[in-house]
C-alpha cells in the first residue's frame, strides 16, 4: 500500500485529525470489550454461584503454585547483591 503524500500543512493537520479519530474509536471499542470481558457474570442459581466459587479458588491457586514454581525456578534473577 503507497503512502500518500501531502502538498499542505492543512492536508497533514486533516491526515492528523482523521487518525487521532480513529485511533480515539478503536481505544472506546477495546474499553469496551475489555469491560465486558472483566465484568463477572451474574449467577442464575446456587449451583452456578459455587461452580464459580469453585472455578475461581481453582484458578487462584493454580496461580500461586506457578508463582511459586517459578520463584524458585528463576528466583536467582530478582535477588539483589548486597553490596559491602
Amino acid at each position: 500500500m503507497p503512502q500518500p503524500t501531502f502538498n499542505t500543512l492543512e492536508e497533514i493537520q486533516l491526515r492528523k485529525e482523521q487518525l487521532h479519530s480513529d485511533i480515539h474509536a478503536k481505544n472506546e471499542r477495546i474499553s469496551t470489550l475489555w469491560h465486558e470481558l472483566t465484568v463477572p457474570q451474574p449467577s442464575s442459581s446456587k449451583g452456578e454461584l459455587i461452580a464459580s466459587l469453585v472455578t475461581n479458588s481453582i484458578t487462584a491457586i493454580d496461580g500461586f503454585l506457578l508463582v511459586r514454581k517459578l520463584m524458585k525456578t528463576y528466583g536467582w534473577l530478582f535477588k539483589h547483591k548486597k553490596k559491602k
